[in-house]
């Protein structure tokens, strides 16, 4: 099995002793962190567009709130490259519903249009999977909830913790940072909404 973008590996460490993987990342200082985390997994430094591996070594990929940060059509075309006939590959991301009432909006003005042009919709993610060569797509969407204390919510904005923050302008970050210590809640409550998909190598 693949993770394409396994970042500290969080998804070897869920599956460890079920499965072989293999973690791919482009950022080196991620993988140090995966290899800590899941010794018993496998790592190489490569980006999505560019997957060091022969053609038909996986049976399984997985891309987990990657797509939005990668070029699909050559991603997802190297996906193809290496599965394994009949082998599948599952995506995980953002439904664009998510980001209609997003915690982090009413701080930052321009994160909710940052992300609804990174991330892809449905007909775009069957679309581009379609295009890249494989069939038998199934999409689903989950809704999540989910829930911050005030001190984790604001560790996070501070770490940055979602790319989207990198993008905004400085100013706007630091603005929406101090509302946040002036405003936020002890509890943040939220749902996150996912998209999945699911396709098939034939």
């Amino acid at each position: 099995m693949l993770d394409v973008g396994c970042g500290t590996g969080r998804l070897e460490v869920a599956l460890a002793g079920r499965a072989r993987l293999w973690g791919v990342d482009a950022t080196p200082e991620m993988l140090e962190v995966a290899r800590r985390n899941a010794p018993g997994a496998r790592f190489k430094l490569g980006r999505a567009e560019e997957l060091p591996f022969k053609e038909g070594w996986f049976e399984r990929a997985v891309l987990w709130l990657v797509v939005h940060l990668v070029a699909p059509p050559r991603a997802l075309a190297e996906l193809h490259r290496v599965l394994a006939p009949e082998g599948r590959l599952a995506i995980a991301t953002f439904d664009p519903s998510y980001f209609d009432s997003f915690w982090l909006n009413e701080l930052f003005p321009s994160l909710e249009g940052i992300d609804r042009a990174r991330f892809p919709t449905a007909a775009e993610l069957e679309a581009e999977l379609g295009a890249a060569g494989f069939d038998e797509v199934r999409l689903m969407r989950v809704s999540q909830e989910a829930a911050l204390d005030r001190d984790a919510a604001l560790e996070r904005i501070r770490e940055r913790f979602i790319s989207t923050l990198n993008m905004l302008s400085e100013e706007e970050y630091e603005a929406g940072l101090a509302r946040a210590e002036r405003e936020l809640p002890e509890r943040v409550e939220y749902r996150v909404e996912w998209l999945l998909a699911v396709a098939s190598r034939p």
